[in-house]
C-alpha cells in the first residue's frame, strides 16, 4: 500500500491543511525521537469519557485508517489487548475475498476512567522499527465551588528509534494527526469546552507522580515512583 517512505508521510500530512487544531504541540525532539502532547477538557465524567475513548469507531478519523471506516476499529481495554482495525474481504467477480486486519497498538496499561496506555508505531511510522507509546489521562476537573465540572484529557505520544522520515517533518505531521483525534473524541463527548493549558502540565504529571516523594503512590496508578 506504502512503497516508500516519503510517499508514506505525504499520505499522512495533506489531511492535514486545514485540520490541525489549536493547541498542536511538538514538546520534544532530536535525531531519533520526538514527543507530542495535547490536552482538552469536555464536559463530560470521567467515567463517559472512558467510555467513548474506548469506542474509537465513533470518533476517530477515517482519512486515518487503513480500510477508510473508522468502525471497522476496535480497542480492547487490558493488559495484552489489541487496537486493531478489520480489513472487511472484498469479493471479486470469480473470486471470493478474505478479511484483513491492522494492529494500530497494543495496550499495556489500561485504569478504568483514569488512565489508558498503548505501544506501537501509529500509520506510516508501522514500516519503521520504531517504538511508540501513548498515554491517555483523564482527569476530574473541578469548578469554583469544588463542584463536577468536566474531564481533562491529556494525550502523550513518545516515539523513538531509526527512521527514514525527517523529524521535523514527521514529528508535525503526527502532531496533528493526534490533535485530529483528541478533538474527534471531544466532539464525540459534547465539544472542547474552555481550552485545556497545556503548557502546566498539572494533569498529566498528576497522574504520574511529579512531585510526589521518593516511594511514594502516585494517584492515579498507585505504582511507586520510578517503576
Amino acid at each position: 500500500m506504502i512503497r516508500t517512505a516519503a510517499k508514506a508521510l505525504a499520505l499522512l500530512a495533506a489531511p492535514l491543511i486545514a485540520t490541525v487544531p489549536a493547541g498542536a504541540e511538538v514538546t520534544e525532539s532530536s535525531p531519533t525521537h520526538f514527543v507530542v502532547r495535547h490536552a482538552v477538557d469536555v464536559d463530560a465524567t470521567p467515567e463517559d469519557a472512558w467510555l467513548a475513548l474506548i469506542a474509537p469507531g465513533d470518533w476517530w478519523n477515517d482519512a486515518h485508517t487503513w480500510s477508510a471506516d473508522a468502525s471497522n476499529m476496535t480497542l480492547t481495554p487490558q493488559a495484552g489487548g489489541c487496537f486493531c482495525e478489520k480489513i472487511p474481504a472484498e469479493d471479486g467477480p470469480d473470486s471470493f475475498g478474505l478479511e484483513g486486519s491492522v494492529q494500530h497498538m497494543m495496550v499495556v496499561q489500561a485504569v478504568p476512567h483514569k488512565v489508558l496506555r498503548m505501544r506501537g508505531g501509529l500509520g506510516p511510522l508501522q514500516s519503521e522499527p520504531v517504538d511508540g507509546v501513548m498515554t491517555i489521562t483523564l482527569q476530574p476537573i473541578e469548578g469554583e465551588e469544588g463542584e463536577p465540572a468536566g474531564t481533562r484529557i491529556t494525550w502523550e505520544y513518545v516515539v523513538g528509534g531509526t527512521m527514514r522520515f525527517k523529524i521535523d517533518e514527521i514529528s508535525k505531521a503526527v502532531d496533528g494527526v493526534i490533535g485530529e483525534q483528541v478533538l474527534g473524541l471531544a466532539k464525540a463527548l459534547g465539544g472542547p469546552i474552555d481550552a485545556a493549558d497545556e503548557e502546566d502540565g498539572d494533569s498529566f504529571d498528576s497522574a504520574f507522580g511529579a512531585g510526589t516523594g521518593e516511594g511514594e503512590e502516585t494517584p492515579t496508578t498507585g505504582i511507586p515512583e520510578g517503576r
